[in-house]
């Protein structure tokens, strides 16, 4: 089927006032009650984020992709979005932090692209004050077209009298959903807890589904309409280049774009598990990405079969690529938070510790010859390394000197968690058979 010059589907910015509103409850929400319809859901993520689209994917069955206007770029975006909606009954996007919050922020992105917004509010700890947030967030900003109000986590049917007494006529209430601890989604230190260690997550979407079936949004009809927009296909820079990728339990933080961008650079891919797989992969090369290495240390520490599999790949000179959590295991050990080591790989002459409370984070890029690499930081561990760095990133908060990027012979590693799209180039020396030259770093 030819595409055409426009494509039409209703379509849902899900934002709210900060974090921790339940932006990606209620997301997950309305797509499980949708696609119990029988309606063809794709949700998108805006900014950088790996644990809130793996519990969107469970709610709608589809891959869930970021939207970013400087991260992923407002061109690929948009042509994300045209292609959604080329099969989507609905689109949905989960906001980032408050919907004012960042640059770009969660309202840049709806503005640039014409989405209506719905606002969530965690209406727990308040009552008639739910209206002043919602006057103040709907008119803050008169080009952003808010189509409604829902209160979140309302204890009882008084508790929704109260909220709705002094709430403004002009904003359209879309509904209440009661706070409902069997159907809550539970959070660890980096966010909330991966979607496949969460046992009962079928029973709590289908449980908060219900719930959004009780709203004005079961019957959500707001037709937007995105203009064609293609991308240009790749060169096969990566043609014939194996990459073996560890994914598990402890390694799950990938982009399903970086998965696919390698593909389109013409490579091979296939999955392997540090925790449970005797070997790596026979493979051109190695990806160890971020995740919660740290919950995991004894089982990471035990399998020595899988330790010299990696260092023999590392000896024949191949490539590897590590990022954050797999960077950590392939140092020499890791602590965790009660101060007890254990001994990782031994590729990367380097410790790490895990601490109590953030380290590092936000948006950082990496200067390039032909453009920069863009991408995010975010961990609770610090990282001493003998190796002398390559280069660092740069924050983008205040141009200052970010991550450490270490080249030590055929490995490439930072904490920097990379959008591979944003330079090709980079994407195939790191991946390809060129990681010994010097990569093009201003």
């Amino acid at each position: 089927m030819q595409p055409t010059l426009m494509a039409h589907c209703p379509a849902l910015v899900i934002a709210a006032p900060s974090s921790g509103e339940g932006k990606t409850s209620i997301t997950a929400a309305i797509a499980r009650y949708h696609r119990n319809q029988g309606k063809r859901v794709h949700i998108f993520k805006v900014g950088p984020d790996f644990l809130d689209p793996m519990i969107l994917e469970s709610a709608s069955g589809n891959p869930v992709d970021q939207l970013d206007l400087w991260m992923v770029g407002e061109n690929v975006c948009r042509a994300r979005l045209y292609e959604a909606a080329q099969s989507a009954d609905l689109l949905l996007i989960e906001g980032v932090m408050g919907l004012f919050d960042g640059s770009p922020s969660t309202a840049d992105l709806a503005r640039c692209f014409n989405l209506p917004i719905l606002l969530v509010i965690n209406a727990s700890a308040m009552g008639q004050t739910f209206a002043a947030i919602a006057q103040g967030l709907t008119h803050f900003d008169e080009h952003l077209n808010i189509v409604g109000v829902l209160a979140n986590n309302v204890s009882s049917l008084y508790h929704e009298k109260m909220i709705k007494q002094l709430f403004p006529t002009d904003i359209p209430w879309l509904g209440a959903v009661k706070f409902n601890e069997d159907a809550s989604l539970p959070r660890r230190h980096l966010g909330l807890i991966q979607a496949r260690e969460i046992g009962t997550l079928e029973e709590r979407l289908d449980m908060l589904a219900e719930a959004i079936g009780e709203t004005e949004l079961a019957t959500f009809t707001a037709d937007t309409i995105f203009p064609k927009a293609v991308l240009v296909p790749e060169k096969k820079l990566l043609k014939h280049i194996r990459i073996a990728i560890a994914n598990d339990a402890a390694f799950s933080f990938i982009y399903a774009d970086n998965v696919r961008f390698l593909r389109e650079l013409g490579a091979d891919i296939q999955f392997f598990s540090p925790l449970k797989d005797p070997s790596c992969p026979e493979a051109d090369t190695l990806w160890f990405p971020g995740g919660y290495p740290e919950l995991h240390l004894t089982a990471l520490s035990q399998n020595t079969g899988m330790h010299e599999s990696i260092l023999n790949h590392a000896y024949h000179n191949k490539p590897i690529y590590a990022e954050c959590g797999g960077m950590l295991y392939l140092s020499d050990q890791i602590t965790d938070t009660h101060g007890h080591p254990e001994k990782m790989v031994g590729l990367l002459e380097g410790s790490a510790v895990i601490q109590s409370r953030f380290t590092s984070l936000g948006m950082q890029y990496l200067p390039l010859a032909d453009g920069i690499l863009r991408g995010h930081t975010f961990h609770y561990s610090s990282f001493q390394c003998a190796v002398a760095p390559l280069t660092s990133t740069i924050k983008c908060r205040d141009s200052s000197e970010g991550e450490k990027i270490y080249q030590e012979k055929s490995l490439y590693a930072s904490y920097l968690h990379a959008w591979f799209r944003s330079s090709a180039n980079w994407t195939a020396n790191v991946f390809g058979h060129r990681i010994n030259q010097s990569l093009p770093i201003q």
